[in-house]
């Protein structure tokens, strides 16, 4: 028995990274899966290899901007599969910079992406969860949105995203639909491969993190996954911190 029996996800930004191996985690563990991504060469070849592995999960180009692709993407879920019951908005983007160097431009492409993207693909997956006798909803915020930060419309994203997030969890429980966010810290995925590619960069960030060290993707999966599971069944409008202990304090020396 996998721990996600009897579930249908959709996750964006799936094609690679963070959210790629929750696709792969939710369907060795039962799950069907639908993974979103505008990027259609790398996501149909995670959903490829998913299948090959003996999961169920199909590829949909998804641009989380737009509320077509959205319709498209819960449609699809619901034909395909019958229902839907988890949707994670993981599908976000970074842009460093203090207020006077972000321009007009950067700061309505991230919170396109990183705000409305989470808006709309919540907006539209209520009603199917709804018909599905209930759900659960994990949205990928950060340790930037817990405290201050240099990249000052990432951060301002990521709080933005766990406002949102409680208000869908008061809004939502007498449905059955479960909201919450999951905050990593420092994951060794291509939004953060410039720094961690440059060694004193990784290590003024590793120098912050109480465990020492930088984290994988499969490490978040797993949170994300209980999240996504019934064992989770009383959590909700709750903010899950996986960062080695970055927001704890100083590590000591």
């Amino acid at each position: 028995m996998g721990r996600l029996d009897g579930k249908v996800a959709l996750v964006s930004g799936a094609a690679r990274g963070l959210g790629a191996a929750e696709a792969r985690l939710f369907a060795q563990e039962g799950a069907k899966v639908i993974l979103g991504d505008v990027l259609e060469v790398e996501g149909r070849r995670t959903a490829a290899e998913i299948g090959e592995a003996g999961g169920q999960a199909v590829f949909l180009k998804l641009d989380v901007t737009k509320e077509e692709d959205w319709k498209r993407a819960v449609d699809l879920a619901v034909s395909r599969f019958g229902k839907l019951t988890t949707l994670v908005n993981n599908a976000g983007i970074l842009r460093r910079g203090n207020v006077e160097e972000t321009s007009v431009e950067q700061w309505d492409l991230v919170m396109d992406i990183n705000v409305k993207g989470v808006f709309l693909g919540t907006k539209y997956a209520i009603p199917a969860m709804r018909k599905a006798g209930g759900g659960s909803i994990i949205n990928t915020s950060s340790v930037a949105g817990l405290r201050g930060g240099g990249a000052t419309a990432y951060t301002t994203s990521k709080g933005a995203v766990r406002l949102l997030t409680k208000a869908t969890a008061v809004q939502y429980g007498k449905d059955g639909i479960r909201c919450n966010s999951i905050h990593p810290g420092v994951i060794d995925t291509d939004m953060l491969a410039d720094a961690l590619n440059d060694p004193e960069r990784r290590a003024a960030l590793v120098s912050g993190i109480a465990l020492g060290r930088v984290a994988m993707p499969e490490e978040v999966a797993t949170c994300v996954l209980f999240l996504a599971s019934d064992e989770s069944s009383y959590v909700t409008g709750s903010e899950l911190v996986v960062d080695g202990g970055m927001t704890a304090g100083t590590p000591a020396r």
